[in-house]
């Protein structure tokens, strides 16, 4: 692609053309960015200058506008009386908006001099797209006429700028159509340059079924060649964007048009180009119709009728058959990128020979993006479905597997190419200009750490062209054409060595999805709703990193919105698969809760009857009920194409893991992101509501699963999420430890219940609760809670919940913490008791039998909540035993061999460490500490310590009683009272060793007393001779046998250590014991 100016010698204003032309490209599209941001924030209320709708200022800006680009002060002092007010605030605020058209009209000047080839083509199309996008802000005179105004009342002139801006803002009212006239003089060296593209576009603009049958981007058609570096003579034209050459094509012809009339080399290429899209992007998002807007321009211009009817046949074309065309090459690209990555991947040394085919590869697959993109947001045709690509997806994937490819391998590829420019291209070019241009010393070696830099030698070839490429050059780059051949493979030989990853952005920079949100997020969403597509959905937070190369030095205000607006989606994104990923986790975790719920025993009754019942049914010959299918049917497959719904889920998860597990960070704008974190963070928080939701607990009816049954759900559950490792590289032990360590709380770390405090609270309020009332009783020798006979039925089975292997399950569920924190409650709610039960000790002489029944029955509550208590700490210390035998067995060793002398604060820290394993304790820890709490600052140690010695009086004295209650009955069934009073025995036990604990009293002494009292009067009953005071006589004498029980067991405690051997006989005569 060359072409040859056509103004005459070199004149100076046309020297340095190469420096100049780099200079305005850079300029132009910083130039560019800055109007659009201009026009963005025009079109936006919120963001739009505030004296453009300023009520006070309308009239003077309707004014204004009406007069521009006049400048009338003097006689329209009432309209412009407010603008006289907030002048200064209007210079301060307009002055970047009025400073940028005026950068504007100095870039206009400058440009029109210049011509070369390709940044003679660029900058001819930076151009045409800066004025055209200028005006279409609409603002644009009121700003600039405010601005002047506010000037010339500040400063008593205009700006100095001024009268040239206002001129430029009218002229280019539309600014082709004066362009057109603009670009005259220069008609033939801009047709030239477009001209030197008829052998390149229509090479570029091939059918899928073309690039197919030529087997482009393909290293494995030609085996032979694979190790081949590929080749050829127009190396910087083969990843060339055709969108760029389209832009070229269509905007150079219509600013030259007068050669589509006399050359039909000129016309076809036009007409090809007006074939392949219905429209151009003139800035991101901002877009040019190119059919309409050429035949506007055109039909006005006399003889052109044949130009505006190609023009409209051109439309048909690209309306009918674009769309077509595009989607089969996306289809091409698709596997002939996956192919590419697939062998790069395998063999990352091809990199070096064949980077030519993966820069072809982005570039390709970069253009049909785009063009997709941009006409999915214009659609001109009612049939859309050309224009939606639910596998967008897997096309840019493959884009970023090749370029993750290029920035792992780098090295390779650098290595490669400074031993190719020295060995051969230096080689090659000293024969071709006698000169050595490429020696030894600048090739240096990657190893010595020597960094490379060509940009000086590419600068250089620049100029050289600039400089050969003029009329009358006394060395024509036509005439030296494999001179020029040569170098345009050097010079892409060296941006292989120092220029990766500029060659990355200008081949497959995607940051245009930047200004489609909507677009961008709706393939998103389409991605991921396609389970075959979901393991490409990471390409679009990977597209976020893009973004911030959209940015310009000359517009520094819009990094931050755009950092802003990459993080953002890329957050949303990345949130939204780990969403699609949990999801599935939690269905396949549910189908897996339901088969292992099949599991359960209380499953299995009704095929035990079945099978019991089968031999009697085949002999009467009735149809029975349909035999229930075992668990484990579902794993039987007869047809291997058979798939479940669960092999569905697997599948998709599967898929959907690939992508989070893809890449393990991504930096986007210096933020850091981790992918497998945000799956990490979405199965805590599904994980914590499952556990508290499989609980199934209904406050209105006090429901609740049982603990086995949760154990059984929740493991379940578990062993899905430990599977989740096979898929994703996470530490899924610290989601456990994170979740089930919560749940041994009273609250999560968001404040929400706990399944801990669910479960204390049913206990306590439920369970606990029907006991006091009479409904349930414990039967010690099955050490668990059983349902009475009542008229109102329980809607819960109490041994369901207390019975050992369910204690166990609790113990399992909530752990060491959340044991302690159920038995941290029930003391609680002893200590309660105990408070009513002192100020009744406190009154003992004045009390009546109502106050003797209501002590019985607090006391009572106490024993059964310490009942309850024993049980827990028991199934506690079963789980513990089995989870970490060795360190319970030390515990244990260290409770059992504390000296007898030792402190009583040193053995209550023992006892504390014991209580917390399932440790049964001479002193309960817990209780001490609940009834310390109560100890009040109106009353001395000496008091409390009397009433504490009453209580035990009382209770002693109030046990007869029992014998007229009617539910003191003895119960063999349970070996027990219906009523619960075989509980006072450990109510008493451990109450008396607490209180004399806290109060420093001899518990000794004080059971000895309690047991004399108790003893003589329950033996008081057997002369009494009223049947209803002695209608239970017989089940309250067993409380003798409890009693002596509680004798017994402090017999070889500490505090009823005595010398002489205690005998019963002492407190029970043995006459009496015999009646």
């Amino acid at each position: 692609m060359s072409a040859t100016l056509s103004r005459g010698s070199l004149q100076p204003g046309q020297q340095k053309l190469a420096e100049k032309f780099t200079i305005l490209n850079d300029r132009g599209i910083g130039m560019l960015t800055r109007v659009y941001n201009i026009k963005k924030a025009c079109g936006d209320p919120k963001a739009k200058p505030s004296y453009l709708i300023d009520k006070n200022l309308e009239s003077a800006v309707k004014f204004i506008v009406r007069k521009f680009p006049a400048v009338e002060t003097r006689n329209n002092n009432q309209q412009l009386a407010q603008l006289q007010k907030e002048k200064s605030e209007i210079l301060k605020n307009l002055a970047l908006y009025y400073f940028t058209f005026v950068d504007v009209m100095e870039f206009k000047v400058c440009t029109v001099n210049f011509d070369l080839t390709k940044n003679y083509l660029d900058l001819v199309v930076t151009y045409t797209n800066l004025m055209m996008l200028l005006s279409r802000i609409e603002e644009r005179k009121a700003i600039i006429g405010l601005y002047n105004y506010a000037h010339e009342m500040t400063h008593g002139s205009s700006d100095r700028e001024y009268p040239r801006l206002g001129q430029m803002i009218v002229d280019y009212e539309n600014p082709l159509k004066k362009m057109m006239e603009e670009f005259v003089p220069h008609g033939k060296s801009l047709s030239d340059a477009l001209l030197s593209l008829q052998m390149v576009y229509p090479r570029r603009n091939l059918s899928a079924d073309q690039w197919r049958n030529a087997q482009l981007l393909s290293l494995i058609s030609a085996p032979s060649t694979m190790l081949n570096p590929a080749q050829s003579d127009t190396m910087p034209c083969e990843y060339l964007s055709l969108d760029a050459m389209e832009k070229w094509i269509v905007f150079g012809f219509i600013l030259c048009h007068g050669v589509l009339n006399s050359d039909q080399a000129a016309l076809s290429l036009w007409k090809l180009a007006l074939q392949s899209s219905t429209c151009l992007c003139l800035f991101r998002d901002e877009v040019f119709h190119i059919h309409k807007a050429a035949e506007d321009l055109f039909i006005n211009i006399r003889g052109y009728n044949k130009r505006v009817n190609d023009i409209k046949e051109c439309k048909e074309q690209a309306l009918s058959h674009a769309g077509l065309m595009h989607r089969e090459r996306r289809k091409f690209l698709r596997s002939a990128l996956k192919e590419l990555a697939t062998v790069l991947s395998d063999q990352p040394g091809l990199l070096g020979p064949k980077a030519l085919f993966v820069f072809m590869a982005l570039s390709f697959a970069r253009d049909e993006i785009i063009w997709l993109l941009r006409h999915a947001d214009n659609i001109q045709k009612k049939s859309t479905d050309d224009f939606i690509d639910k596998h967008i997806a897997e096309l840019i994937f493959y884009m970023e597997e090749l370029r993750a490819h290029v920035r792992k391998y780098g090295p390779v590829m650098q290595r490669y190419y400074v031993q190719y420019l020295s060995g051969f291209d230096a080689v090659v070019l000293n024969e071709l200009v006698q000169v050595r241009l490429l020696s030894e010393a600048h090739m240096g070696s990657l190893e010595d750490g020597d960094v490379f830099d060509f940009r000086g030698m590419r600068l250089d070839w620049f100029r050289l062209q600039a400089y050969t490429s003029v009329s009358k050059a006394s060395l024509g780059i036509a005439d030296h054409r494999e001179l020029g051949k040569m170098m345009n493979t050097i010079i892409f030989h060296t941006k292989m060595v120092d220029s990766l990853v500029e060659m990355l952005v200008e081949t497959s920079d995607l940051s245009i999805f930047c200004f489609y949100s909507r677009a961008f997020e709706k393939m998103f969403q389409q991605c991921l709703e396609l389970p075959s597509q979901s393991r490409h959905s990471i390409s679009f937070p990977l597209l976020c990193t893009h973004f911030m190369s959209c940015t310009h030095e000359l517009c520094p205000e819009e990094r931050h919105h755009i950092g802003d607006r990459s993080l953002s989606l890329c957050n949303m994104f990345l949130d939204e698969m780990a969403k699609q990923a949990r999801n599935l986790i939690t269905d396949i975790c549910t189908e897996q809760c339901t088969l292992s719920d099949q599991l359960l025993p209380k499953h299995c009754a009704k095929t035990i009857s079945q099978a019991v019942n089968k031999k009697s049914k085949k002999q009467t010959g009735k149809k029975g009920e349909p035999e229930r299918e075992k668990p484990g049917v579902e794993s039987m497959r007869k047809n291997r194409l058979l798939v479940t719904n669960l092999d569905k889920l697997h599948t998709a998860l599967s898929e959907l893991c690939f992508s989070i597990n893809y890449v393990p960070n991504m930096v986007i704008w210096e933020h850091t992101f981790t992918p497998r974190e945000y799956l990490t963070s979405h199965l805590e928080i599904r994980f914590t509501k499952s556990i508290v939701g499989m609980t199934m607990y209904n406050q209105a009816t006090q429901e609740i699963a049982k603990p086995s049954e949760l154990l059984t759900s929740v493991r379940a559950y578990m062993t899905v999420l430990q599977s989740i490792e096979n898929y994703v590289q996470i530490d899924i032990t610290r989601v456990f430890n994170n979740v089930l360590l919560q749940q041994t709380q009273h609250l999560d770390s968001h404040g929400e219940p706990t399944i801990t405090s669910l479960y204390t609270n049913w206990y306590l309020e439920t369970l606990l609760r029907q006991v006091s009332n009479g409904h349930i009783a414990y039967f010690p020798a099955m050490k668990a809670f059983v349902n009475l006979p009542t008229e109102n039925e329980l809607t819960f089975n109490a041994e369901e919940y207390s019975d050992i292997s369910e204690m166990r399950s609790l113990s399992e569920l909530l752990g060491p913490y959340g044991m302690k924190f159920l038995s941290e409650s029930l003391m609680w709610h002893i200590s309660s008791q105990v408070a009513e039960l002192k100020v009744r000790g406190s009154h003992v002489i004045c009390l009546g039998v109502t106050a003797v029944d209501s002590v019985l029955k607090r006391m009572t509550i106490i024993g059964v909540i310490l009942s309850f208590r024993s049980l827990a700490q028991e199934a506690l210390r079963d789980v513990l035993s089995c989870h970490i035998p060795f360190l319970v067995s030390s515990v244990e060793d260290f409770k059992d061999h504390i000296p007898r002398e030792t402190d009583m604060k040193v053995a209550m820290n023992v006892y504390e460490l014991s209580s917390a394993a399932g440790l049964p304790c001479e002193i309960d820890p817990a209780l001490v500490v609940a009834l310390s709490s109560q100890k009040s600052e109106n009353i001395s140690p000496e008091e409390e310590y009397k009433i504490a010695c009453l209580l035990m009086v009382f209770v002693a004295v109030s046990m007869p009683t029992l014998a007229s209650n009617v539910m003191s009955q003895y119960s063999p069934a349970i070996e027990g009272h219906c009523n619960n009073i075989h509980c006072l025995a450990k109510a008493i036990n451990q109450i008396a060793a607490a209180l004399f604990t806290i109060h420093k009293g001899s518990i000794e002494d004080r059971l000895k007393e309690f047991l004399a009292l108790a003893s003589s009067s329950l033996l008081k009953i057997g002369q009494e001779t009223d049947k209803t005071t002695t209608r239970n006589r017989e089940s309250v004498y067993l409380l003798l046998d409890m009693v002596s029980h509680i004798l017994l067991v402090f017999y070889f405690n500490p505090f009823i250590y005595l010398e002489v051997p205690f005998r019963s006989e002492e407190m029970f005569p043995k006459g009496d014991l015999g009646n």
